[in-house]
């Protein structure tokens, strides 16, 4: 028995069986490169033109819209790489993961060490922290000051999380190192300087008021998404929370992490993302491979997925009730 079989002897028996899908495919990973980046920086060259030919600015929106949607998928590649998944090569990887985070304004493994975090300490109400959205249980809620909760009402604000937030974080919160070490720190100052060689050579070349116009909206946009993407990841109706003592892994990845049952077209820019509870499970499936790892799968065709309109529901989610293992809103505290 392998040592994986032996730390994990819970485990149902296809989650051995789907290791096979964590295999790359090279072939899949440059016709997604190129499906990406070409399009997304094409676009950004058509919104130039749009505000140099002083079209209407709403002209240059509607392809901001479009060109966030490609930023989106992008950022699902660097997902990939940091998970070291989406190439066999960990040089690859790398060197795709670096590009992919300077156009997405995130450092490589800085934010590999976080999204580490994440999957080590998800559902797990006693570790909450970096690279979450952390949730308050009702009696924490409860026993907190008066301050502490309109802070903790504000962040959960939508127009705070979805609006301020997001901005606040890929623009500002990425310059600054999350990880201990050396190599965390290089790589934000990496980032750092590429962004700005990058912004002072596009500022010279077409004026900065052009970039900004050019560059804002589509980072604001493609930030958003993904914050609610990430969000609708882990607070959703039913989901799974449980203190450390208590954590479930399995559970964890299937009942803590949502299948976002999205239509077709979204389901190709966020990459496949929607199937976060099998990302859970096999955190090495590479994005393309992962709904092709689902349709084949029996014991995950029968999870109920959340529809749009269905996700909707948990902007009125806000804290965890331990006493019914649900989540809850504000009201349930008073």
């Amino acid at each position: 028995m392998n040592s994986e079989a032996k730390t994990n002897k819970e485990w149902p028996g296809w989650y051995y069986e789907i290791k096979a899908y964590e295999r790359p495919r090279l072939r899949a990973a440059a016709v997604q490169i190129l499906n990406s980046f070409i399009p997304y920086f094409v676009l950004l060259g058509l919104m130039v033109y749009t505000v140099k030919k002083e079209y209407s600015y709403f002209v240059t929106l509607a392809v901001a819209a479009v060109a966030a949607g490609f930023m989106v998928r992008i950022f699902i590649i660097f997902h990939d790489c940091t998970h070291l998944s989406f190439f066999e090569s960990k040089r690859a990887n790398r060197i795709v993961g670096y590009i992919a985070g300077i156009v997405t304004l995130t450092a490589f493994d800085d934010w590999q060490w976080c999204h580490g975090r994440h999957h080590t300490t998800a559902g797990d109400l006693d570790r909450q922290g970096v690279g979450a959205i952390g949730v308050m249980t009702v009696d924490e809620y409860s026993k907190a000051s008066k301050w502490k909760r309109l802070g903790y009402r504000f962040a959960r604000n939508p127009l705070v999380l979805f609006g301020l937030a997001p901005s606040a974080l890929f623009i500002l919160s990425q310059r600054f190192t999350k990880g201990p070490s050396l190599r965390q720190r290089k790589s934000v100052i990496i980032t750092n300087v590429s962004i700005l060689i990058i912004a002072a050579a596009a500022s010279f070349a077409i004026g900065f008021g052009t970039v900004l116009k050019v560059v804002l909206p589509v980072m604001m946009i493609a930030e958003t998404i993904g914050v609610w993407l990430f969000y609708i990841q882990h607070n959703f109706a039913g989901m799974y929370w449980a203190h450390h003592d208590e954590v479930d892994k399995m559970r964890v990845a299937l009942e803590g992490s949502s299948f976002y049952n999205l239509p077709g077209v979204l389901r190709w820019f966020t990459g496949n993302i929607g199937y976060h509870n099998l990302h859970h499970v096999r955190t090495h499936i590479p994005n393309y491979n992962l709904r092709r790892c689902y349709e084949s799968t029996p014991a995950l065709n029968n999870i109920k997925g959340l529809t749009i309109r269905g996700s909707l529901k948990s902007l009125k989610l806000h804290l965890w009730d331990e006493e019914r293992r649900q989540l809850v809103g504000f009201a349930a505290a008073n």
